[in-house]
């Protein structure tokens, strides 16, 4: 890798910020730049088909922001953040991204970023430990929308449309009214990820939204299954039915 350029991708919504970052790229001739990216969904695509070694990333982006974009690839790049929104930073860090730089940012300090992505290459990095860690979530933060991708499609999932999640191994399904979509994310992920006021895990297999639950009923001793508006019905395990006592004071 040492003698080989750091293929680079810039994805930025700003033509003013993506020329700007492109001369000061140009000063280093061990990059060599294989595109721009106008929003996350061109970005997706690029990452995916032409698999850079480096990706320079704008956070907050129209449709759906770099880190949603994060969840997306199958190509999984060194990561430089790059906002003009400071309270991104040490969210940054914490996700143990090559580096964050906060625009505008000067000739130098692209430097010392490219410097650490030289390190973080030359010592192979695990990339998936990388992604699991953007694409979490602070306690303090909840999803209000859920991305994911349909072959060549694109969903935007607003949380408030989630109706339940079911487990399926490695990956869940999420119901919403408008159909179902599959994502490659654990149960775990959305146990943390979702407002714990709105979502309750009833069982090792189930999330659901509790707003659409319309009625618990006891079919044995200490078994319960919740029906919802639309009659779907879902098992409750015993921690669930006492995590949905505990969220609505019966």
């Amino acid at each position: 890798m040492n003698s080989e350029k750091i293929r680079t991708l810039i994805i930025e919504d700003e033509e003013l910020a993506r020329k700007l970052l492109r001369s000061y790229l140009g000063e280093h001739p061990e990059l060599e730049i294989l595109g721009e990216c106008e929003n996350g969904f061109e970005g997706v695509k690029a990452i995916n088909e032409l698999k850079p070694d480096l990706v320079f990333l704008d956070i907050q982006m129209p449709k759906i922001t770099g880190f949603e974009m994060l969840e997306l690839i199958d190509h999984h790049p060194e990561i430089i953040f790059t906002t003009a929104y400071d309270q991104f930073a040490l969210k940054a860090f914490e996700y143990n991204a090559s580096d964050y730089l906060l625009k505008p940012f000067s000739r130098e300090r692209l430097q010392d970023a490219l410097e650490k992505v030289k390190e973080r290459i030359t010592r192979e990095p695990e990339h998936e430990d990388m992604v699991e860690k953007i694409t979490s979530f602070p306690r303090e933060e909840y999803l209000d929308r859920v991305v994911v991708k349909d072959r060549h499609k694109i969903h935007i999932i607003p949380a408030d449309q989630i109706r339940y999640i079911e487990s399926l191994d490695d990956y869940v399904m999420i119901y919403t009214p408008e159909g179902r979509y599959m994502k490659q994310k654990t149960m775990h992920y959305f146990e943390n990820a979702l407002d714990p006021r709105n979502f309750a895990r009833i069982h090792r297999s189930y999330i659901v939204r509790v707003d659409q639950i319309a009625q618990l009923q006891q079919y044995e001793k200490e078994s319960y299954i919740a029906i919802l508006h639309d009659k779907t019905k879902l098992k409750v395990s015993k921690s669930g039915y006492k995590n949905l006592k505990e969220m609505l004071n019966f």
